[in-house]
């Protein structure tokens, strides 16, 4: 990774901070695209080098454009770590249910305003939970439907999926050689799992620790999306455990995953929502 520069949105714990560190490691340039800077500065100390500390909150649209506009350099690869899981309803600051607008919508239209820039790799950070979505997409943010917790968060998982293939569509289209790629990191100990507003711990709070692998290994996959040989619109996870632990490859996606109209439908819908027309433009290996 010696001289290539790799932006990376929530670096600054669990499997973004694994991924970071070992990016670091192989010689990335690093743009950190953190909540809170400071934590951002110790991250960026810590790992020593010419890395970048960058203040982004995929919660809010303004701040993710403040950021694109901050962002001036050649990206070689951009990794949409970043995520939020809740158990309640809770919203962004522009009224989107919280784990739609800040794992999808917040990473669509940062991808969306820095492809100019970007050489190489989208590299987005889904999950196998997608196969639980029942994804609708009349009622994308939870204004009709009794909101339930774990639904929302396999439908921003099933959205980052569907995003990927699009975006690839897109970029074929185009004759761009850039690649968008998933990353299933499987089941990992991280603090997205850390929800306050649980009343009482569940029998998977008990399980987790025990089942779960450490972070560096559910970098692992996120890494092989990253530099891996791999097809275009590759989705990557764990080999072992139904893909839930251990070693990296690529995995099979559900059917609707798949579905290249629902992803078609779910782009014009983000568009929408986002008031950004995501049209095809040249990367910057393309120009």
């Amino acid at each position: 990774m010696s001289g290539r520069t790799v932006l990376i949105t929530g670096p600054t714990s669990g499997i973004g901070r694994a991924t970071a560190i070992a990016l670091a490691a192989a010689g990335a340039r690093l743009v950190l695209a953190v909540r809170d800077t400071d934590k951002g500065a110790a991250l960026a100390e810590e790992l020593g080098g010419k890395h970048v500390v960058r203040a982004l909150d995929l919660s809010d649209l303004a701040s993710v454009r403040r950021f694109a506009q901050g962002t001036p350099e050649l990206i070689d690869t951009l990794v949409n770590n970043a995520g939020v899981a809740s158990s309640t309803l809770q919203r962004t600051s522009d009224g989107f249910e919280l784990q739609l607008g800040t794992n999808h919508l917040g990473h669509f239209l940062l991808t969306s305003l820095l492809l100019p820039q970007i050489k190489a790799r989208v590299v987005t950070v889904a999950s196998q939970a997608e196969r639980a979505s029942r994804l609708d997409l009349e009622d994308l943010n939870w204004q009709c439907r009794e909101f339930r917790g774990g639904r929302a968060y396999a439908d921003s998982k099933l959205a980052n999926l569907l995003f990927t293939a699009e975006l690839d569509r897109r970029l074929r289209t185009a004759g761009s050689p850039v690649q968008a790629m998933a990353a299933h990191p499987g089941l990992v100990v991280t603090a997205i799992y850390d929800d306050p507003q649980r009343r009482r711990r569940s029998v998977w709070d008990r399980l987790l620790p025990l089942a779960g692998q450490q972070p560096d290994q559910g970098a692992l996959p996120v890494l092989l999306a990253i530099t891996g040989d791999l097809p275009d619109a590759a989705f990557t996870g764990p080999r072992h455990l139904m893909h839930m632990r251990g070693g990296a490859q690529a995995i099979a996606r559900s059917t609707r995953a798949k579905d290249p109209e629902l992803a078609r439908r779910l782009w014009t819908a983000s568009e929408q929502l986002t008031g950004h027309d995501a049209a095809p433009v040249p990367t910057a290996t393309a120009q």
